[in-house]
């Protein structure tokens, strides 16, 4: 009741790698030398390896935002046509980008905590063969909801649009096969999954989006991608990089490496399903629809704001939980189980949560909610132990 740690349970920033921590002690380099050159060469081998594509990944200092618009300002011309499927406060976010670059966009919109489906991504681009680009959130994080992107990509690929995905939140915590999928631009952040924290944006750009590059007249200058792809040829980023996440990257990336991209996608499946479970067992009921594997959104109880809940997270433990955003706010409260997160974090969430709303007079049975996540832990570690002992 005394001491109480901070405890980062958030979808972003996640918490961080304590070896990529460690590693960032060491940023005294100057980002013109050939130690330099090293570190990048091999940070921009691992992002490929681990990200499973051979298209060129480029390392931008931005948030992830800055991302999203290096691939409006790259790839497309003002004036051109977009399609953009929005699910939520971040799918909002491509309309804005849009707006801002002159470019005129049709909306697939589905309402927070639903997922726009492949077949309206079809039916539009029949509908209309002008679209230059399609653009959606792999994963949909202010409503906890995850899209089809592999259909999607298959409806994309019979035309000439490209495919932007926004995946922040989906690297290492949903499959997503670049190459094989036809995802021509695919966008993370450092703080997520990786582990380290923010100020890096990841951009793979395939082969078909260069292309579009060479006649696309969208204002640019920090966020010239061929020139960082020019430069990156060279084992130099094309402006003044950020040494300290750069150093911290490489070694979430030996992490990843070691551990297997599968295995962290599973880490974080397995934690959703424990806490989708344990939220039912809890009498909660989910938000989302196509729940995802980054967070899980959870209605507040009846009559309750879920500000409470975060508040009460906050004073009894701690700990730092998000509220709904926009309209959502004191509607929903999410719990995030990507990158550094275990089963211990995942234990002592719910048995937190439990005493939150026991003390808020909700009729609580301790140990309920908890349970249920003992028993996905269970069948998991059962069932890898069948295996290894075959």
């Amino acid at each position: 009741m005394y001491i109480k740690k901070q405890r980062l349970l958030t979808p972003g920033p996640t918490p961080l790698l304590p070896a990529a921590l460690h590693a960032m002690m060491g940023s005294d380099i100057h980002h013109r030398t050939e130690d330099f050159r090293t570190l990048y060469k091999g940070v921009l081998a691992d992002l490929k390896e681990v990200l499973g594509t051979a298209n060129d990944v480029l390392i931008l200092v931005a948030s992830g935002t800055g991302g999203l618009e290096a691939s409006i300002q790259n790839f497309f011309s003002p004036g051109d046509e977009l399609l953009i499927c929005t699910a939520g406060k971040f799918g909002e976010r491509w309309i804005e980008l849009a707006k801002a670059f002159g470019m005129p966009a049709t909306i697939l919109k589905a309402e927070y905590g639903n997922a726009v489906s492949p077949q309206q991504v079809e039916e539009a681009l029949a509908a209309n063969p002008n679209f230059k680009g399609v653009f959606v959130q792999a994963s949909e994080t202010s409503t906890g909801t995850q899209h089809d992107v592999k259909a999607m990509g298959a409806a994309v690929k019979k035309t000439d649009a490209l495919f932007i995905v926004d995946a922040i939140t989906g690297v290492g915590t949903m499959p997503l096969d670049i190459d094989g999928w036809g995802l021509d631009v695919v966008i993370g952040g450092s703080q997520k999954a990786f582990m380290i924290p923010p100020g890096l944006a990841f951009v793979a750009v395939s082969g078909k989006a260069w292309a579009r590059a060479d006649v696309a007249t969208a204002p640019r200058c920090y966020f010239d991608l061929k020139r960082e792809r020019k430069n990156a040829a060279g084992g130099e980023s094309a402006w003044t990089p950020n040494t300290s996440l750069l150093l911290a990257l490489a070694e979430a990336l030996r992490y990843i490496k070691a551990l297997g991209m599968d295995n962290l996608i599973a880490n974080a499946q397995m934690l959703a399903e424990a806490t989708r479970e344990a939220m039912k067992a809890l009498g909660l009921q989910l938000f989302s629809s196509s729940p995802g594997s980054s967070v899980t959104a959870v209605r507040a109880p009846k009559g309750m704001d879920s500000g409470v809940i975060i508040k009460e997270f906050r004073n009894r433990f701690n700990a730092i939980i998000t509220n709904g955003q926009g309209s959502m706010k004191g509607q929903i409260f999410r719990l995030a189980h990507l990158g550094y997160f275990d089963f211990h974090d995942l234990f002592a969430v719910v048995a937190e949560l439990e005493i939150i709303l026991a003390g808020q007079g909700l009729p609580v049975r301790f140990g309920s909610g908890v349970a249920a996540v003992q028993n996905v832990y269970a069948e998991a570690a059962l069932a890898k132990e069948a295996v290894l002992t075959r």
